[in-house]
């Protein structure tokens, strides 16, 4: 199909999807008229007004034109989508799901976090680190209030030689006192440095009842890759000399997901005892854009917190990366050999950019032999599972600990 073509086609479609919203507006319009004239009725008495309303049509003449409207998208649709190919759609308008609960609602409903995932990203370190600093700064405000609010303490640590958080739970079962969950953060190997970094980790043992050890791994623009993979190694060597390998999980999202699939390839690789489980939630398993799958096109501008491959993700993968080949499956651990892996549960959500990351993870696990779950949930964009007050993040959580508690040793 000609660009021209293309573009006129695209054209047709605006139109006949403007009107057929138009006329969507206009009913809508029509059904709050009806309402409030009905609520006068009520309101002086009457068993029923009879008033005159010029602009109402019957509701035939409303069907008529809505389908004459979504027959003219049919026929543009039909068109441009004749022969094998892409797949073209109109511009059309997300609504908030009224299937999730009242508080998802509203993070989903949230703005684009601006200007974090911009695609203006810093030209020189002493701009990244403005933006980081900044970012950290507002997460870090609302951590006292959180740890609280879920009833857990937090004690720095060194572990391994990396700078480490320990998040206790005030509800802490004997059961898991010899157990252990360490926690590799999100942000794109950019985001959430020092104690910014315990957000989830927080989240997870407030809610499931296990102690978390937060790892502050080195990130760019000082420190690129391999850094952050060389103290997650470190550490979780040194977990080894206080806990049975059996006995400790390992938990990460987004970044922090790719950091745990890909430990556990170093840990292979040399040879070391692997952990009883592992949960890489929505894991940034590919820094590759094409390797993102289905979801990194089609949930462009819909998932409301990464929005773009193209706004920080792109730059942040290749500040990491420092160089090296992107497919490097210390990098992007879906090139690896997942063949003994841990049991594993993986997160996502219906409006995750890396849902398919996540499906495509999983089915390479299932592949190899691994015991591994994926769960899915209702209207989530990437991580927004973070939200503490929705019960949707809670429940997340809690599966999590049953799937840990079900594989690590007693």
């Amino acid at each position: 199909m000609s660009l021209l073509k293309q573009n006129a086609l695209n054209t047709y479609q605006n139109k006949a999807a403007d009107a057929l919203e138009s006329a969507f507006i206009e009913r809508q319009n029509h059904i709050t008229a009806k309402a409030n004239f009905r609520r006068i009725g009520v309101m002086l008495g009457l068993s029923s007004v009879i008033l005159a309303l010029p602009i109402v049509k019957p509701a035939s003449a409303w069907a008529s034109e809505l389908t004459a409207d979504i027959l003219k998208l049919e026929a543009a649709q039909n068109e441009a989508n004749s022969k094998p190919g892409p797949r073209y759609v109109p511009a059309k308008t997300l609504p908030v799901p009224t299937t999730v609960s009242k508080e998802m609602q509203a993070a989903i409903a949230s703005p684009y976090p601006m200007p974090k995932w911009t695609a203006n990203h810093p030209t020189n370190a002493t701009e990244w680190k403005k933006v980081i600093s900044d970012a950290a700064a507002i997460t870090i405000k609302g951590l006292p209030g959180l740890r609280e609010n879920l009833g857990v303490s937090i004690e720095q640590t060194i572990l391994g030689g990396v700078n480490a958080y320990i998040l206790t739970p005030k509800n802490f079962p004997a059961t898991n006192h010899d157990r252990v969950v360490l926690y590799f953060h999100g942000g794109g190997y950019v985001y959430n440095p020092g104690e910014a970094g315990t957000w989830e980790a927080t989240l997870m043992a407030g809610w499931s009842g296990y102690k978390v050890i937060a790892i502050d791994y080195r990130m760019p623009p000082d420190a690129p890759y391999p850094a952050a993979l060389d103290d997650a190694i470190a550490a979780y060597k040194d977990l080894l000399k206080k806990y049975d390998s059996k006995k400790i999980a390992v938990l990460g999202t987004s970044t922090g997901g790719g950091i745990t699939l890909a430990m556990v390839l170093r840990a292979k690789d040399e040879k070391l005892p692997l952990p009883g489980a592992i949960a890489p939630s929505t894991p940034w398993a590919d820094l590759t854009e094409e390797g993102g799958g289905d979801t990194m096109v089609s949930h462009e501008w819909i998932d409301s917190t990464l929005i773009s491959y193209n706004g920080y993700i792109r730059h942040s993968a290749l500040a990491y990366a420092n160089g090296h080949d992107l497919k490097d499956p210390y990098l992007s651990p879906i090139y690896g050999d997942f063949h003994n892996f841990p049991p594993a549960i993986i997160s996502s959500g219906t409006r995750d950019l890396f849902l398919s990351l996540s499906v495509l993870t999983h089915r390479k696990l299932r592949q190899a032999g691994v015991d591994a779950q994926l769960q899915v949930f209702e209207g989530l964009s990437h991580a927004q599972y973070y939200a503490p007050d929705a019960p949707e993040s809670k429940e997340l959580f809690v599966e999590i600990g049953k799937f840990f508690d079900s594989h690590l040793a007693k």
